[in-house]
């Protein structure tokens, strides 16, 4: 704006030519971002949190803006709680980990209180609400957070916004000194010292990088919309395509997200009636309604519809009435539960006590704890085959909610298969083929889970270690590296890992679909999270699979690749002109001449060596494996052709001074030049070329000499003597040579850095 009314004031209307591509820059870019909003906003509708409300004595679920205060609502497991509330009724577990910073659960009974933004771990509640919205706890901490800035940026961003923010802040002296030093010193007119200034200025301006970035993350997000992948920030696009580290689950992930009961098998010396009759009171008693306990409960209930089907087939049989027996004793017996402890990720395991006993179901070796060896063989046939067990066992002991004191008796078992995903194989293929490791981190026995990943084709997955041996920060940073199969994992030892393989220099991305995920998720550079499990997790992830297809996650990492790659790529075309100016500038100002060339002339170069072939060239599928820092590759592949810029056209200025060309006949072969070397530094940046790229260089070669020839005056490209034009020819080649050899420099320099850094650095 500023540049434009200098230029008003002056009368230079012929060097506005700038306004126009920026004014159909800023429209794409509305639109674009208005598309990609539209398409994210109903994405974002069918993701919203959602909650179950007791409105005329029943139930319904609404979305969670549209509770109002005194609401009462039921918190079940895996539900983030959406405002602050009271409870009520019953007994919840609560994770507050994501406000207070403190991994440890809380007990919630009638009368605790409930801060939103927190979730329920295990249990169920009836809540009534005291603050929504605005007023709520997340609320106020959200708008903290916001008023205090976003550090979440990605490198790209980040990258970009200090290439904006320096190159304000440089071009306000220099262009005070270069108008100073053209009126004052030189005595050039008030026209041709502002004009001179503004053509420095907006060289020095990237005006259309910001915009690229834009409009390749919003277009990459609206691709992976249509392939059901909602991402809650564009950020999390580069952070997936850098990843070289991905931590799965194992339920849900590897394997479908449903789960059934193979069979019951009952301990020695149990009875298999006894043991279906105690997990059916059991499925009844505990509030828990996971994956596991739904898996159970249906079981139960066809074996229950199967027995009394049998029993009304023949009575008058005796094996029949046997039969009919069975069901009825199966069927009468209705234990009341004195007391529930249910399932947390802490303890592997939940309980009830009935008037006939303590009872506990859940990890093997959780429940037994040190004299687990002696059931280790009963279930080893079963883990093997990439089965997961669960143990019913009997507690002799007072008190299930404290640490178990007593040796448990064994009851039986709960065998659970989790079929493997169909593509899991094809999927952890593509990351195997693209250098990206993969660690699988589940709570389930980890001999189970190295079978399972064995059969999805996962690298070293016979490496596998169970974390209840990891029990320092020195065993789980060294396990980080060494294995591959992390098993009996807590979800604080989740997070740990994660923290463990980010200090050894690797960029993770952790998937979940459970409240045990989220911290980890919380902490890694990205986190995915599948829309079918917890809906806390859904919440808390940058990633959301909407169809809960991790067969996605190539594409989603393809995506961002493409953007990142791309704009780097074009981002090595702009800093060529902010390179260039920059330095002639200085060299202007050091040898006191007028700047030579005019903002139209600028414009000409920009929109054929920059602009066009930049948008372009960042529609083209790029899936190569991201590489380095963004700002230093941008920077070492635009500085050699920026300094072939400065030393070609000020060579060409001396020049002209030497053999008194005209101003006007310097500035356009210093056009000419440095469209010859913007279209040297495309050629280089695109290798290797393909029919797309030779087209997007015939096209701007094309527009370039359309506009030179039949625009000249719109572009101030005059007619040049015949000494412009073979000084122009001889510069050209020059400039060849000297772009090849400096590039051949530059990298080598830079990879001499590299491998002294690299052997610098500590070895692990």
């Amino acid at each position: 704006l500023v540049i434009t009314i200098l230029l008003c004031v002056v009368g230079s209307f012929r060097n506005l030519t700038f306004l126009p591509i920026i004014i159909g820059n800023t429209l794409i870019g509305i639109i674009q971002e208005l598309r990609a909003k539209k398409v994210l906003d109903k994405m974002s509708l069918l993701n919203a949190p959602h909650a179950i409300v007791i409105r005329d004595g029943e139930q319904k679920k609404i979305l969670s803006k549209q509770l109002v205060k005194d609401d009462v609502i039921l918190l079940t497991a895996g539900t983030q709680i959406c405002a602050d509330a009271v409870v009520l009724e019953g007994t919840i577990q609560v994770n507050e980990s994501l406000l207070t910073g403190e991994a440890d659960e809380i007990e919630k009974t009638p009368g605790s209180r409930l801060m939103s933004g927190s979730f329920v771990v295990s249990g169920e509640c009836y809540a009534r609400l005291e603050k929504v919205g605005k007023h709520s706890y997340i609320s106020r901490l959200t708008a903290e957070a916001k008023a205090m800035g976003n550090e979440e940026q990605s490198e790209m961003i980040r990258s970009i916004n200090q290439l904006v923010k320096w190159i304000g802040i440089v071009i306000i002296p220099i262009g005070i000194i270069l108008f100073w030093q053209g009126y004052i010193v030189n005595g050039e007119t008030f026209q041709k010292s502002i004009v001179s200034m503004v053509a420095a200025i907006i060289g020095m301006i990237p005006e259309g990088l910001y915009l690229l970035t834009t409009i390749a993350l919003a277009l990459g997000t609206m691709r992976l919309a249509k392939r059901h992948v909602l991402l809650h920030d564009m950020k999390s696009i580069e952070a997936l395509a850098r990843v070289d580290v991905l931590c799965v689950d194992k339920t849900g992930t590897i394997t479908e997200a449903g789960m059934e009961v193979a069979k019951i098998v009952p301990a020695k010396d149990a009875e298999n009636t006894f043991l279906q009759s105690l997990l059916r009171d059991y499925a009844s008693a505990v509030p828990d309604n996971n994956a596991t306990m739904e898996a159970i409960r249906d079981y139960l209930e066809r074996k229950g519809k199967d027995k009394d089907r049998d029993s009304d087939t023949d009575t008058d049989n005796d094996s029949n009435k046997d039969k009919t027996a069975e069901v009825q004793t199966f069927m009468a017996a209705r234990r009341k539960a004195l007391e529930v402890m249910p399932f947390t990720s802490a303890t592997k395991y939940s309980g009830v006590v009935f008037e006939d006993g303590k009872y506990l179901l859940g990890a093997p070796e959780f429940v037994m704890g040190n004299a687990f060896e002696e059931i280790a063989d009963e279930i080893r046939e079963y883990t093997k085959k990439g089965y997961r067990v669960l143990l019913m066992a009997k507690y002799p002991g007072s008190d299930i909610k404290g640490t178990l004191t007593e040796k448990p008796e064994p009851l039986g078992y709960v065998i659970l298969s989790n079929p493997i995903r169909e593509n899991a194989k094809k999927t952890f293929g593509y990351f195997k083929t693209q250098g990206v490791a993969v660690k699988v981190i589940s709570g389930d026995n980890p001999e189970t889970v190295s079978e399972v990943a064995r059969c999805a084709g996962i690298e070293h997955a016979e490496k596998y270690v169970d974390a209840g041996t990891l029990d320092t920060d020195e065993k789980i940073y060294d396990a980080a590296d060494r294995y591959t199969v992390f098993g009996r994992v807590t979800p604080k030892q989740k997070q740990k890992l994660v923290h463990a393989l980010q200090d050894a220099g690797h960029t993770v991305a952790m998937t979940g679909d459970g409240v045990n995920d989220i911290l980890a998720m919380k902490d890694a550079d990205c986190s995915v999270a599948m829309a079918s499990g917890s809906e806390a997790a859904a919440q808390a992830a940058q990633v959301v699979l909407l169809d809960s297809d991790f067969a996605h996650m190539p594409d989603v990492v393809s995506e961002g690749r493409q953007v990142v790659n791309n704009v780097q790529r074009s981002a090595s075309l702009f800093l060529v002109k902010n390179i260039f100016s920059l330095l002639m500038a200085i060299f202007a100002v050091v040898s006191t001449i007028t700047y030579p060339l005019e903002p139209a002339q600028i414009s000409l170069i920009s929109m054929f060596t920059i602009g066009a072939p930049g948008f372009l060239l960042a529609l083209e599928p790029n899936r190569n494996r991201i590489e380095g820092r963004f700002l230093r590759k941008v920077l070492l592949k635009a500085f050699p052709a920026g300094l072939t810029d400065v030393l070609i056209v000020g060579s060409l200025v001396v020049c002209g001074e030497v053999f008194s060309i005209p101003a006007s006949d310097v500035a356009t072969a210093s056009t000419m030049l440095l469209c010859v070397v913007g279209f040297m530094i495309l050629i280089k940046i695109s290798h290797p070329m393909n029919k797309f790229k030779y087209g997007i260089l015939i096209f701007n070669i094309a527009g370039l000499l359309f506009c030179g020839i039949c625009l000249n005056q719109l572009f101030a490209m005059s007619q040049m003597s015949k000494i412009s034009i073979l000084l122009m020819i001889v510069f050209a080649f020059a400039a060849e040579s000297l772009f090849r050899y400096l590039t051949i420099g530059v990298e080598g320099i830079a990879k001499f850095i590299s491998s002294r850094a690299h052997r610098g650095a500590p070895q692990k």
